[in-house]
């Protein structure tokens, strides 16, 4: 199964549906199956229905739809993509929903395996369950060496394991976890506490550097992932160490090396990496 899309192909996606949807009123939303990864509310199309969509934000691997009365949650999921479409283009398969716009287009939400998920709060979204206790942004000021410094003092588990906590810091998966941890030259099954302070330090700044690299180019492609063009990221071209097992490091040349860590395949360089 492929790893599900992360920030930045969620950013992406943000990216690419803004210019269409700000400012748009919503003809309608049409569920063609409301059986997502939690079935989705059978009353969000009337409470939706003749809103303005103000702007599309990100909180984490959440896309939020701002509109004047509430706003619209959305998860890609495991295989999600959120396409922007002619409103006449014909269905596929796993196409769950369409959130038409008053200019004719659509967005369209497609999900072969159904993890992915819709929800409407009428409420400040930062208060709605899925988000409420969600850590920093990684490109927030709050995160930053002496954050990951103060919060791995005591922590026994594995650092990569820790930086994909979403309650410590959100929105780095596998993929991007095993590159920041190459770049940071740290070994990803090291515990957190045995990192010094110039380790979070370097690990923080890889953090931040890996996912603004992975934005610019569109995200990493990974069998489905597709941008809201329908375009596929060009970030898997860059991947030092990810899904590279037995190919030579491009740093040192030695085997990149693989194993299941957490139930994930985590991948390194025993040489590049300390």
């Amino acid at each position: 199964m492929p790893p599900p899309p992360e920030l930045p192909e969620v950013e992406t996606t943000r990216r690419g549906v803004e210019p269409h949807v700000r400012g748009r009123h919503i003809r309608s939303l049409r569920l063609h199956d409301r059986r997502l990864r939690w079935p989705v509310a059978a009353n969000i199309p009337a409470l939706v229905q003749g809103q303005r969509i103000l702007q599309a934000g990100r909180r984490a691997k959440y896309l939020l739809l701002t509109l004047e009365r509430g706003t619209l949650i959305v998860h890609l999921g495991m295989s999600g993509s959120l396409r922007v479409l002619p409103a006449a283009t014909p269905r596929l398969i796993h196409d769950h929903f369409d959130l038409e716009l008053d200019s004719g287009q659509t967005l369209r939400f497609n999900d072969p395996r159904r993890f992915g998920s819709l929800h409407f709060t009428a409420d400040d979204p930062a208060d709605h369950p899925l988000l409420a206790e969600l850590a920093p942004e990684p490109f927030d000021d709050s995160f930053d060496g002496e954050y990951l410094w103060r919060i791995t003092r005591r922590r026994r588990v594995a650092i990569k394991q820790l930086v994909m906590n979403a309650k410590l810091v959100v929105g780095v998966g596998n993929i991007y976890a095993s590159e920041a941890l190459f770049r940071a030259g740290i070994r990803p099954g090291r515990q957190a506490r045995g990192l010094t302070r110039a380790e979070c330090l370097r690990l923080a700044q890889a953090v931040r550097a890996i996912l603004a690299m992975a934005i610019k180019v569109g995200g990493t492609t990974l069998r489905d992932y597709v941008g809201a063009d329908g375009t596929p990221g060009y970030f898997r071209q860059k991947l030092f160490v990810y899904d590279r097992a037995g190919s030579p490091c491009r740093r040192c040349g030695n085997a990149v090396r693989q194993r299941v860590q957490g139930q994930r395949s985590t991948y390194w360089c025993s040489t590049c990496q300390k």
